[in-house]
């Protein structure tokens, strides 16, 4: 059934980063709003009074605003909304659905470790008559009997049995309230139609339904609970474990459009199997029944795959404005870098590349003056096994020789460098290559050797020479 101008939220909890499955979350969430032409509401839960700093707020809406997920109400703030969740479970105490405890956690545990209860809190203070007061929480009393059975639009009906939910607190022994009755609070008056979030979430989903209930709200929304994402080692995404934070993708030179569609294709797929297209084009195929509730597979690699798809899509102009931006953003800023040379080689660096921190190892032997060290130990092997051939002084020799004449450009250094390997029957390119550059790949050689400094060039292969017996 095709819902009517749905209204749906993104619920992040503060964290100092947005992690990549909360933006997914957050993506999931606009494109329903868009495919249903429904809004999209920016909600935070900063319940937590110590995550209720402007930073964690530039954390959450920063990152959004780069993957282009513009909300359309928002953002609230639940700090600001207190007063509302007071209201709500001072309702629920004059209606005798909610109680005072004054158990510490230390009371609990000792408790089942005697009686062996292995349902959380065993309801001790329920008929005690406890006075409000500091320290003192507030739980909500759940029923003994019958169940909540949630019709999740991924997975199905989902049922959760009110003897085995334990009484959850709904305020805190400081008096400020939890996330589960703001959320069912702030779901009402913001007419919330449809909540889609992580599976990590649904065990949550009951409680909030109760409390919903509980309150006369009505018909509560529609919950769909999205896969969990998880990592080459088959675990969920943890910053622990796993690079999480968009920021880090971000600064490893991931664009943002590339990464708004590899996050679109996480449990989802479109049903013409062609995974690389525009955002609008996703929004428009998009479907909550066609999500799958297996975990999806985090693939760096295919990220990085697909990113690179984007890049080779765009006009060279475009791809060295991208590139003189990254290189300013990660403070690459030599003397030499113009974007007229790096237009020349565009075309070259876009097929050689995946994500913009690529692009540095393949031009930095261009536009430095003093030739990049390679670091890693195999490569270093690799050269020094390439340069120590009988051939190669004879070869550095005669292309030394040659290209201290020769005309300056393109074709005259090819020419100087493949007669060299000719006379000699031996591999040219490589010395030059490892002389020159560095390194044993790259660019095409010969056309960025034309940008070099001509004198730079030359004193390079000399050095390289004079380490050669």
């Amino acid at each position: 059934m095709t819902p009517q101008s749905p209204r749906v939220r993104f619920a992040p909890a503060p964290s100092g980063y947005l992690h990549v499955g909360s933006a997914r979350s957050a993506l999931f969430n606009w494109l329903f709003a868009k495919r249903f032409e429904g809004t999209f509401i920016l909600r935070i839960e900063d319940t937590n009074a110590d995550l209720a700093k402007p930073e964690f707020y530039e954390a959450i809406t920063e990152p959004l605003e780069w993957l282009g997920l513009e909300w359309d109400e928002g953002p609230y703030y639940q700090s600001q909304r207190t007063e509302k969740y007071i209201a709500a479970i001072e309702d629920l105490i004059d209606k005798k659905l909610a109680y005072c405890c004054n158990c510490t956690r230390e009371n609990i545990d000792a408790r089942n470790n005697e009686t062996g209860y292995r349902g959380g809190y065993d309801g001790y203070c329920r008929d005690r008559q406890i006075n409000d007061g500091p320290g003192v929480t507030i739980r909500f009393m759940t029923p003994n009997v019958g169940a909540v059975e949630v019709d999740d639009l991924i997975r199905g009906k989902v049922q959760f049995k009110n003897n085995e939910l334990e009484d959850f607190v709904i305020r805190r022994g400081n008096g400020t309230p939890v996330f589960l009755v703001a959320n069912a609070v702030d779901d009402a008056d913001m007419s919330i139609t449809h909540v889609i979030r992580g599976e990590d979430l649904l065990n949550t989903t009951p409680k909030v339904i109760l409390l919903w209930e509980a309150l006369g709200y009505g018909k509560p929304p529609q919950y769909a609970h999205l896969p969990l994402l998880i990592g080459e080692d088959r675990k969920k995404l943890s910053k622990r474990r796993h690079s999480v934070a968009l920021s880090d993708f971000r600064t490893d030179g991931i664009i943002p459009e590339a990464m708004i569609n590899y996050l679109a294709l996480l449990g989802w797929g479109p049903p013409d199997e062609k995974e690389i297209r525009p955002i609008e084009e996703i929004a428009s195929l998009f479907e909550l029944e066609n999500v799958n509730k297996s975990p999806a597979f985090f693939d760096i690699k295919k990220l990085h795959h697909i990113n690179g798809e984007y890049l080779r899509a765009l006009s060279p102009e475009d791809f060295v404005m991208l590139a003189m931006n990254y290189f300013k953003d990660t403070g690459w800023q030599p003397n030499n870098l113009t974007a007229q040379a790096l237009t020349v080689l565009a075309p070259s660096m876009q097929e050689r590349t995946e994500i913009l921190n690529d692009l540095k190892p393949l031009v930095d032997w261009v536009f430095e003056e003093i030739i990049p060290e390679e670091t890693n130990e195999k490569e270093i092997k690799k050269i020094a096994k390439a340069m120590h051939v009988s051939e190669v002084p004879m070869v550095l020799d005669l292309v030394i020789e040659g290209l201290r004449n020769c005309q300056w450009d393109e074709e005259s250094i090819e020419q100087v460098i493949s007669e060299a390997g000719e006379s000699l029957q031996a591999k040219s390119q490589v010395p030059v290559r490892i002389a020159v550059t560095g390194r044993r790949i790259g660019l095409p050689l010969y056309k960025p050797m034309a940008i070099l400094d001509r004198s730079l060039a030359l004193s390079r292969l000399v050095d390289a020479r004079s380490k050669l017996a």
